[in-house]
């Protein structure tokens, strides 16, 4: 509220003018003694004037006042001004007292002053050295660690075929469901899904039985299908990380032997040599040729130049090429000989093959392997069961014509399914013994493929069977393709007896992998404690009984027992 400044004057008053006293006036009182009329009238200007300027200051406060609150926030419950008592009708506001000050911490100035007293300067001077000396710490005792622990083995120069299984389709008909070499192509996913890391084709060229004059290697027999499907199977193989190998043994429908006669042998080694170029520039990964002993004692220099079409210039290369030999011989050290004379990359044989009784099988087979292992690196190894068994005609080794489940008996199949996975050296398998497919007499079976038809009874029981065989066939060739042990492993032989057998592989200080074998039709225990450093605990990882020895349990290595024809491949860690 505004409040004008007021001037007084105050003048004489005169008697005349003053106007006479109301009815209500009060009766003046009686005059007292006489005052002095200058000092009266001083005195009432004074007080006046005091009055007014209380008034005026009064009002000046309620001014400010005023525009206090105006300037202030509003507060309160609900943002509502909280009313103050009234003085000189204003209305004052509540105002909040000042929040207390925080502390922002120390200025850049004060900072500099407290860190240049000797205090601090001695305790940075403490935490550095004590910094450096954790950290040297730690330097030296790693550089410990790194001398003391043992040297990790250098990994062996090995090829793509050392690396998985091959698989052997003797004749494309029989095999696929279009009977030709586009069938094939078809099922290149279905052998990827089993790991399989070659596959070796044919014979597919134009050989009428024992006419070496009709003999045509650049040529596709009608049969097998065109040149045009090889190429296409090349290309998709490849995609699927599956080398190719093509058998190109000459006289493979002949019964006069796989190079004809002697006198052919020379001629037909020659033409070989141009057909290996024609081959080889169709992307081929590798040959086989059967009967190798043959023509490498014949003509020793033919031989030489067959080898250096197919090894040379790809030496140091990831698409390196095969050259594998196919030899009738058994014996373990005609095997070996072959290896040495021959120079192929991979041998053939039927060391493996059962003998004259099940009681001499079971220990010259571990006989053997241990020979061959001495005496050659694991790289050039390789063991089959098939191929053998089946017809007249030594080259039919190459072509995969005696299955595995005829060989062995349907019962046994994964038990040596198992064995060839886990010995030292290349494993060899003909199409379907995978799923235990059996021979037809001396032709080649017909494939058998899962079928999308309702099965019943017995049918079903056989199909359930194949497709059993085939998830253990897969899960050991996986487990194969990936564990260093089992890859390029040590093979040290635990025991071998008509009954059974056992033997570890061990890499370095990768997990060590123990097969164990019961060859007899009783249940038998392996005695293994003594034979080497084992724990006493190993874990299954497969077995052909897994109601036995089920996956992931636990078994005691110093008495391991094996059901009738059971056979288990078992794990423990590095020990140090």
């Amino acid at each position: 509220m505004n409040t004008e400044e007021t001037n007084v004057d105050l003048k004489d008053a005169d008697p005349q003018e003053a106007p006479g006293p109301g009815p209500d006036a009060v009766p003046e009182e009686a005059p007292g003694p006489a005052v002095d009329a200058d000092a009266t009238e001083a005195d009432v200007s004074e007080a006046d004037l005091d009055q007014v300027d209380q008034e005026d200051q009064v009002d000046q406060e309620d001014q400010e006042d005023q525009e206090d609150q105006e300037k202030q926030p509003m507060t309160g419950e609900g943002d509502r001004p909280v009313p103050v008592p009234e003085k000189n009708g204003s209305v004052k506001l509540k105002i909040p007292e000042d929040e207390e000050e925080k502390f922002t911490g120390l200025t850049k100035e004060e900072l500099l002053r407290v860190a240049g007293t000797p205090g601090w300067v001695r305790t940075r001077w403490s935490l550095l050295v004590v910094f450096w000396l954790g950290w040297l710490g730690m330097l030296g005792g790693a550089v410990l660690i790194v001398l003391q622990a043992p040297r990790c083995r250098d990994l062996p120069s090995s090829s793509w075929w050392n690396a998985g299984s091959l698989y052997r389709i003797g004749d494309v008909g029989a095999f696929s469901a279009t009977h030709d070499l586009k069938g094939v192509e078809q099922k290149v996913g279905y052998l990827s899904q089993m790991k399989v890391r070659g596959l070796v084709i044919g014979p597919i060229h134009m050989a009428p039985a024992d006419d070496v004059m009709s003999l045509r290697f650049e040529e596709v027999s009608s049969e097998s299908g065109t040149l045009d499907q090889f190429k296409d199977l090349v290309q998709v193989a490849h995609k699927k990380g599956i080398s190719v190998v093509l058998d190109l043994t000459p006289n493979y429908q002949g019964s006069s032997g796989p190079w004809f006669s002697n006198g052919s042998v020379t001629n037909v080694a020659e033409r070989l040599k141009s057909a290996l170029v024609f081959w080889v520039n169709q992307g081929l990964d590798g040959v086989q040729l059967s009967g190798v002993e043959r023509v490498a004692s014949m003509v020793p220099s033919l031989w030489t130049d067959i080898r250096a079409i197919v090894q040379n210039g790809t030496e140091g290369t990831l698409n390196k090429r095969v050259l594998i030999g196919v030899t009738e011989r058994s014996a373990a050290e005609d095997v070996s000989a072959l290896l040495n004379s021959t120079g192929v990359d991979l041998l053939i044989s039927g060391v493996l093959l059962p003998g004259a009784t099940e009681a001499t099988d079971a220990t010259e087979r571990a006989q053997s392997v241990q020979l061959l292992y001495s005496a050659h690196s694991q790289l050039k190894l390789a063991w089959s069961l098939g191929g053998w068994g089946q017809g007249h005609l030594a080259l039919l080794v190459g072509r995969g014509q005696g299955h595995l489940a005829s060989l062995v008996g349907p019962a046994l199949v994964r038990q040596h399914q198992l064995l060839l996975l886990t010995l030292p050296g290349t494993p060899v398998f003909n199409y379907g013994d995978e799923i235990g497919l059996m021979d037809e007499g001396n032709t080649f079976p017909r494939m058998l493929w899962d079928s999308e038809d309702e099965l019943n009874g017995t049918l079903k029981e056989e199909w359930a069977e194949r497709r059993s065989s085939r998830r253990f066939f897969s899960a050991l060739s996986a487990l194969r393709a990936k564990e260093r042990s089992l890859l390029f492993g040590d093979f040290l032989l635990l025991s071998n007896s008509s009954s059974s057998l056992a033997y570890l592989r061990v890499w370095d200080q990768s997990e060590r992998y123990l097969a164990a074998f019961n060859w007899a039709e009783e249940a038998a225990a392996l005695h293994l404690s003594g034979a080497a450093a084992l724990p006493r605990w190993a874990v299954v990882v497969l077995s052909t009984d897994g109601g036995a020895l089920p996956a992931d349990s636990s078994v005691d290595l110093t008495e391991l027992r094996l059901g009738p024809g059971e056979a288990a491949l078992l794990r423990f860690p590095y020990a140090g």
